[in-house]
């Protein structure tokens, strides 16, 4: 008995009697027959209690006579099914209202299937949605009544089925789905990964998820949002939804779909769900190895190792190891250790050194220099693979052992002090063979090489047992070494020796050196040397060839050795090509060697299929460059002279920030105090007297080859034997009689006429340089054709008025230096030291700096009458005047202020310039005096612009 609530109550209302289903089988029914009433009948079922769902849906099985074989008017073949959302089970008789709300209509039901009299008795089935449910009066719903409305119909309920939909729980993609009723059309249900499985480790991913539809059925079984694997360690099983452990002998490394692999030769697993097997012992796997290869030993020791000498150089060869480990990676390394006459044996002194190097080898073949004479050496060529490092085991290897010449000389001894001076050191010593038991040997001449501490060796040669080392700073403590050179090569360096020059105001007579290596004292004179010895030294003095040309070398690659620093290709990065050069890209970079602090480098690289001569004149400058140590010459970091697939051989030089000087002036006209200027020309003038002390002579002084830091700071570079000219270049070049070519505007007369260049022709150069300085970048003789500035130098020499004339705003005490640097005769030219000397005097005075010529150039000077830029007149256009003096930047903002013809600028101030955005004070000086000369030209108009 089910027990359900009817209204109203009375004859007609719903009744609860037996039945029988289609299947003849006895059931409990619902019947109303009222086909002669309109009245509504209602019948209410229990309460029924509510969980999560808020869609229910309602199955109905019920049977309905046909209304015509009832033949009454009232009669409907239709029943409406109604519902009531409540929290408790509070529903009375009379509460709520039988009505449409508080109830909601569902629906309308009619029959597909009418009983007649005597006809087949079919029952109807019919399904609806109720919902959503879930709120209700009183607070939120926990239940809900369901109500049916007989309005005229005879007919039967045989069955209701209230139920809701679900999707099960659910196991896909290594994802654990739980039971998800869904409230909307798709509700998202969130997974987690079934145990040994996971998301990638680091990785940010959202919970795994999939789609529960309204009908109970998961959408998109293929289209998973899941990132779940099985771990490291674990595979998917069969079914691939769980993930099980590797068996013992397997291993996974990485989390994914990928099953267990076995463990690669000469390795094992000990556990189930390994992450990687285990080497045997006396196998290793470098750091770098993948766990899926297989384990490795260290190589055997090479064999057949032969070695050749030659003099004091060495080579060894070798055969490959027997068993190299199981390893591609394999190098060799050379251990060396030396036995001097009648002395200890330990490890080679630093000035061995191996070519390509002494580790990380991949050839069979080493060449080793700077071997000592008299002296048995043992190298031990070692075996090594990327597993060498891990054996506990030292490296294998073969020895073999070799006793240097005995015809090269021995040390020389005794290296003492004779005098010294604020700038100079005087120094003797005994000769190689007067203190040793070996045979006599002819010497050749000695090398010297010297250093303040901690800084890098500079060289000097000498063809007797003594020196004058010049060019010094005073009051410094020098380490000193020397050896000699006979037809066999050089001998080993003495010991180090430490001699100091003298503190200022203590300097002693110099002492000049006889050719015979007696002392005599004589007055100090500065002259110039321009001559060369047979193997193209440069001499200083009598005796003292301090710059050492690298063409003297029979084998070019020991300048290279002797001057520069070896650097490991791997302590190099590449970061920007910033320019090229004749034999490759110029680029930026940073150097990192071990010790030392990373810093910017500039890198010269040289291209691949240069020729052998290509790869020497490439090389030489930085023999050159390695002989230089001072603050206003560009410094050399070192070469890489072994090139590999990723690595061309390079010249490394500090990096200056600002790079060449003519074009950072030109780049920055007129923003600098002429303080500054004078600044930077002296920063120049006392690196070119440390060159000129050093009797080098650099042939190529200008502007373009003067770099800047980014402290302001000028050095002189551009040391390569081999200059790259292009045809179109900014630097025109000017070949004379006796061939080569050479810039015309930087050039001394002589130079271009005899090629005799001195420390006078870079003193020449020098004052053009200044000019260019002055004149922000400006371009020597302008446009003039070289021969015109032959003609104008060289013929019918006229006094200052054939040179260049001062440029805007310059000092005339600059201007005055200039014409001193630019006399006929180069012996009244000023040395280098003189220079140095009158622009500190000038720093010290910066009131002279201030004198300038009242009309600048002045406007009946000769080299200005030879210019090309026709003289301009009033009716000239503003854009040509501002593009003659360089100042084109600003000739929109002219126009725009209305300045736009010559007429109108004559009346201009400093006040209209800040108007029309001139803010800069030298760009206001030369726009102002170049209007000045404008004014001067309508007075006069016969006068030249």
């Amino acid at each position: 008995d089910l027990q359900w609530t009817g209204f109203p109550n009375d004859d007609q209302q719903w009744e609860e009697v037996s039945g029988r289903d289609d299947d003849a089988n006895s059931v409990r029914t619902y019947q109303i027959c009222s086909p002669a009433s309109a009245s509504s009948y209602w019948l209410r079922t229990r309460w029924i209690p509510l969980k999560a769902e808020t869609v229910l849906y309602v199955e109905i099985r019920f049977t309905m006579m046909e209304c015509s074989s009832l033949n009454y008017r009232q009669c409907k073949e239709t029943f409406n099914l109604y519902y009531y959302q409540s929290p408790t089970d509070n529903a009375t008789l009379t509460q709520p209202m039988w009505m449409e709300n508080p109830y909601t209509k569902v629906d309308t039901v009619a029959a597909d299937h009418l009983l007649r009299r005597g006809g087949e008795r079919r029952s109807n089935l019919k399904t609806l949605r109720v919902g959503p449910v879930g709120s209700g009066p009183g607070g939120a719903t926990r239940g809900v009544y369901l109500a049916f409305q007989s309005q005229g119909a005879c007919m039967a309920l045989l069955a209701v089925r209230v139920y809701y939909r679900k999707c099960p729980a659910l196991i896909h993609s290594f994802t654990s789905f739980p039971e998800t009723i869904p409230h909307t059309l798709v509700q998202q249900a969130l997974g987690v990964c079934v145990e040994n499985a996971g998301t990638p480790s680091g990785e940010k991913t959202s919970r795994p998820s999939m789609l529960c539809g309204e009908d109970g059925q998961w959408v998109g079984m293929g289209t998973v949002s899941s990132s779940c694997a099985c771990r490291p360690g674990y595979e998917a099983n069969p079914s691939h939804l769980r993930c099980r452990a590797c068996q013992s002998g397997q291993f996974k490394a990485v989390p994914g779909v990928a099953g267990c692999s076995v463990c690669p030769a000469n390795s094992n697993t000990q556990i189930p769900g390994s992450t990687y097997c285990l080497c045997r012992p006396g196998y290793h796997r470098a750091d770098s190895d993948p766990p899926h290869l297989a384990c490795t030993r260290p190589p055997s020791s090479p064999r057949r190792v032969v070695s050749q000498l030659n003099l004091t150089m060495a080579t060894l060869e070798w055969s490959e190891p027997m068993e190299r480990g199981g390893r591609s990676d394999l190098t060799y390394s050379i251990l060396c250790s030396s036995c001097p006459h009648d002395q200890v044996c330990g490890t080679c002194e630093d000035s061995v050194m191996f070519q390509p190097a002494q580790q990380g080898l991949t050839l069979r073949r080493v060449s080793i220099w700077g071997l000592k004479p008299h002296t048995t050496y043992s190298f031990r060529v070692q075996s090594l693979n990327g597993v060498s490092s891990l054996s506990q085991s030292e490296p294998a290897s073969q020895t073999v052992n070799i006793t240097t010449s005995r015809d090269v000389p021995a040390p020389v001894w005794g290296v003492r002090k004779i005098s010294s001076s604020e700038s100079s050191l005087t120094l003797e010593w005994g000769s190689p063979s007067s203190h040793s038991h070996l045979p006599d040997l002819t010497i050749l001449n000695y090398q010297t090489r010297y250093a303040v501490e901690g800084s890098d060796w500079m060289y000097s040669l000498s063809d007797s047992s003594s020196i004058i080392l010049s060019g010094l700073q005073r009051s410094s403590s020098y380490r000193v070494q020397v050896r000699a050179r006979s037809q066999a090569g050089y001998g080993p360096f003495s010991p180090a020796t430490s001699f100091s020059t003298q503190p200022e105001g203590q300097e002693t007579p110099r002492l000049l050196l006889r050719p015979s290596g007696s002392l005599h004292p004589q007055r100090q004179r500065e002259r110039d040397h321009d001559m060369n010895n047979k193997q193209g030294h440069y001499l200083m003095g009598h005796t003292m060839k301090v710059y050492i040309d690298p063409l003297t070398y029979e084998d070019p690659g020991e300048a290279v050795r002797e001057f520069t620093r070896e650097i490991n290709p791997s302590y190099v990065k590449i970061e920007e090509v910033i320019g090229a050069g004749e034999f490759g890209e110029v680029c930026r970079g940073r150097l990192r060697a071990p010790g030392r602090k990373e810093n910017y480098v500039a890198i010269k690289t040289l291209k691949g299929g240069v020729t052998d001569k290509q790869r020497r004149d490439f090389l030489s400058e930085a023999s050159i460059m390695g002989q230089f140590q001072h603050p206003n010459i560009i410094h050399l970091e070192g070469v890489t002279t072994s090139p590999t697939p990723s690595s061309p051989v390079m010249i490394l030089t500090e990096f200056m920030e600002n790079g060449a000087l003519d074009s950072f002036l030109r780049l920055n006209d007129g923003q600098f105090t002429t303080i500054q200027l004078v600044g930077m020309l002296r920063g120049i003038a006392s690196g070119m007297k440390y060159l000129s002390d050093m009797s080098y002579v650099h042939r190529d002084l200008a502007a373009r080859n003067i770099l800047v830091n980014a402290n302001l700071v000028c050095k002189v570079s551009d040391f390569g034997l081999s200059r790259f000219l292009r045809e179109n270049s900014s630097d025109p070049t000017y070949t004379s009689s006796l061939g080569g070519k050479i810039p015309i505007r930087w050039t001394a007369p002589e130079a271009i006429a005899y090629r005799k260049f001195t420390s006078a022709s870079d003193a020449w150069s020098y004052g053009i340089l200044m000019w260019e300085v002055m004149s922000y970048g400006e371009r020597p003789y302008w446009d003039m054709s070289n021969q015109d500035v032959i003609n104008a130098i060289e013929q019918n020499y006229r006094g200052s008025d054939f040179r260049l004339p001062p440029p805007p705003e310059c000092p005339v005490s600059l201007h005055a230096l200039m014409l001193d640097c630019w006399q006929k005769e180069r012996a009244n030219r000023p040395k280098f030291c003189s220079v140095v000397a009158a622009l500190d005097k000038l720093i010290r005075s910066p009131a002279s700096l201030k004198i300038i010529h009242p009309d600048g150039a002045g406007s009946s000077h000769p080299l200005l009458d030879q210019r090309r830029h026709p003289p301009l007149s009033l009716g000239g256009s503003v854009g040509e005047w501002l593009g003659a003096i360089n100042m084109s930047r600003y000739e929109h903002s002219f126009l725009q202020a209305g300045f736009t013809t010559l007429d109108t600028l004559v009346s201009m101030d400093t006040h209209d310039l800040l108007r029309v955005g001139v803010t800069l004070a030298g760009h206001q000086k030369k726009i102002l005096s170049s209007i000045q000369t404008l004014r001067n030209h309508k007075a006069t108009p016969t006068l030249p612009f």
